[in-house]
């Protein structure tokens, strides 16, 4: 609870003993989001000017992302369009479902047309299932970052490939925590279930992609290592995405593991790739 509240002396020590230069910084779940329309819309506002102002303070350690709320999608997009240009934010944060609704209704593209036309991508941060999904989780406790987050999160990205998102919106950057909530281990079954479903015309709004899905995981989506620390992981996430869409992330502060910086210090990887995992991939990913 401390940590999360702190843009000063103590976040700044935490980085400097993991060896962190720059911190993108931004609001997570439950965000604004669970509130309704116009208190949503006010609160984004509110958290962005005090992000805004606690970046200025240390403008070399510190990036963020804006907050907005998908609830009202005209004033989300005012809102990521002042957090861009007058701000100086890189993008924006959606924490997931929107009170159990998804970005790829088409009522929230307008979202999508925006970031695209203002080139910054759009991190996609889990949340707790919504009450439709959550009932399974609750008895075993798997409703959160165990399991029901990554279930959650994967479910809603899939769903933009799906129903064409990137198709209509080719050049959007859509960013993905825990190496990509699991989707990266899926591609081939994902491609092949596909085409069968498609085939099949049983389902609404699913209907043929210029491209396998995989194209998008691997042309639109960039993942971050967040939480997910574990060579084996993050070495297949760059052999099936690429080396380009792969990005260090420590799960902070939720997860604050100084120690984690040594398993991307001693992948078995060429250290002009440890550079990009580490730096240059951030950094032309989120304009830094």
């Amino acid at each position: 609870m401390a940590r999360i509240q702190d843009l000063g002396a103590r976040r700044l020590a935490d980085m400097d003993s993991c060896g962190i230069a720059r911190q993108l910084v931004f609001l997570t779940a439950p965000g604004v989001q669970v509130f309704d329309a116009a208190t949503g819309t006010a609160l984004a506002r509110d958290a962005n000017d005090e992000l805004s102002q606690g970046i200025s303070l240390h403008a070399d350690r510190y990036s963020g992302l804006a907050a907005i709320a998908p609830q009202d999608p005209g004033n989300a997009v005012k809102e990521l369009e002042r957090g861009v240009k007058t701000l100086g934010l890189k993008g924006a944060v959606v924490n997931s479902h929107t009170q159990g609704e998804y970005l790829d209704e088409p009522k929230y593209w307008e979202i999508f047309e925006a970031a695209e036309a203002l080139g910054v991508p759009l991190y996609l941060h889990p949340s707790t299932p919504p009450p439709a999904m959550i009932g399974p989780f609750l008895p075993r406790g798997l409703e959160g970052a165990i399991y029901g987050f990554a279930v959650e999160t994967g479910l809603h990205a899939l769903r933009i490939v799906v129903a064409g998102v990137f198709d209509r919106f080719p050049k959007l950057k859509l960013v993905l925590g825990h190496l990509g909530e699991g989707l990266p281990f899926w591609l081939h079954r994902i491609d092949f279930m596909h085409r069968a479903m498609v085939a099949s015309k049983r389902y609404e709004g699913a209907g043929p992609l210029a491209h396998p899905p995989s194209h998008y995981l691997k042309s639109n989506v960039w993942v971050t290592t967040s939480g997910m620390q574990w060579a084996p992981a993050i070495l297949f996430s760059q052999q099936v995405l690429g080396v380009d869409r792969v990005l260090y992330a420590m799960d902070y502060p939720y997860q604050f593991v100084p120690e984690e910086v040594k398993v991307i210090d001693e992948l078995p990887i060429s250290e002009a790739d440890r550079k990009k995992l580490y730096q240059t991939n951030a950094e032309r990913l989120f304009a830094l």
